[in-house]
Order: structure tokens, then C-alpha cells, then sequence
């Protein structure tokens, strides 16, 4: 069983059940056993599209683009 939560930067994290903190990219250390967790999910592919999902509706799609094309 995966959890899937925040972290205080907005960020979407999943950990597996069971694990006592987890690391952001942001640098925070996070204490899963004190997190609101959003959902609760079985395998880790599902977590993975679940926080995809949330950083997609925080943030927007993904895009690419060429560097002629970015405005300046």
C-alpha cells in the first residue's frame, strides 16, 4: 500500500506504508506519520500517475518547447 501526500512546498510525494519519513526535492524532511494523506493507493505505478495527476493540477501540463520559441 502506497500514501500519497504533500509536502509544505506543494509538492506531490507517495511513500510506502510503513516508511518514517520521506525526502522532498525542496530539501524538507517529511514525517509521513504526520501528513494529511490524500489518497491511498496498491502498487507504486499507481502512486505514480496519482502524484503526476496532482502536480498536473497545481502546476499545469508539461510541455516542451526550443529555446527560439521561449518568450523573452
Amino acid at each position: 500500500m502506497y500514501l500519497i501526500f504533500r509536502c509544505d512546498c506543494g509538492r506531490g510525494m507517495y511513500a510506502k506504508e510503513g516508511v518514517a519519513t520521506r525526502k522532498c526535492v525542496c530539501g524538507k524532511t517529511i514525517k509521513v506519520k504526520t501528513r494529511r494523506i490524500i489518497k491511498k493507493v496498491e502498487d507504486y505505478q499507481t502512486a505514480s500517475d496519482e502524484v503526476r495527476d496532482l502536480q498536473e493540477e497545481k502546476y499545469g501540463g508539461t510541455f516542451f518547447t526550443t529555446a527560439d520559441k521561449v518568450k523573452k
